[in-house]
């Protein structure tokens, strides 16, 4: 009969995905994992084999969550952008006060990773930033159906607008208490440049 884990493993990955999104992959020591997860190194190392399978479990729960919040504000909005809208406030607006960062942890560990120390780990985050283009281009290849935005725009393009844009207002969101211009440039995502 094998052993029963004495921890909650989805609480554990929970507790990895705030601290690597707090403070970065290099930020992160094994002590403050310790810390954090209420664990020793071994029972780390055994449940996880290793700190990048542990960042790998906690990136990846951090996507899963963002398809989540994407997929309900979605389903709560009456339109693609309206719910595209919902989610990018959610997200920048929202999370500023809850989120452990402002900024995406799969674009903080773009930036941070490197292919010389850790290129499987540079690759996933890498991997899921390209899912989420995919997904935004998905999402307004339907809006465009619906006749929200101009038919005949490259969704490829626009998405990859969609997610600049996103990245560089989650950034302006940290360095200003303007929420409301925050919103404003926000909605005029979709009302200036590819989307005219």
């Amino acid at each position: 009969m094998g052993k029963r884990a004495l921890f909650d493993r989805d609480d554990v990955i929970n507790k990895a995905k705030d601290l690597y999104w707090e403070k970065g992959y290099h930020g992160t020591s094994m002590r403050a994992l310790q810390d954090a997860l209420d664990m020793r190194p071994g029972s780390i190392y055994a449940a996880f084999g290793s700190k990048d399978n542990l960042f790998k479990k906690a990136i990846q729960r951090y996507s899963e969550e963002s398809g989540q919040l994407l997929n309900y504000s979605l389903e709560t909005s009456d339109s693609n952008i309206g719910g595209l809208k919902k989610f990018i406030k959610a997200i920048i607006i929202e999370g500023r006060k809850s989120a452990p960062s402002g900024m995406c942890m799969v674009v903080k560990s773009v930036a941070e990773l490197t292919e010389t120390d850790n290129p499987e780990l540079l690759t996933l985050a890498k991997q899921l930033l390209g899912d989420v283009e995919a997904e935004l281009a998905s999402i307004l290849t339907k809006a465009m159906d619906a006749g929200e935005i101009p038919s005949g725009k490259d969704p490829i393009e626009l998405a990859r607008y969609v997610q600049v844009q996103i990245i560089g207002l989650r950034t302006f969101a940290r360095a200003t208490n303007e929420v409301d211009l925050v919103e404003k440039f926000i909605d005029g995502i979709f009302e200036d440049g590819p989307f005219r």
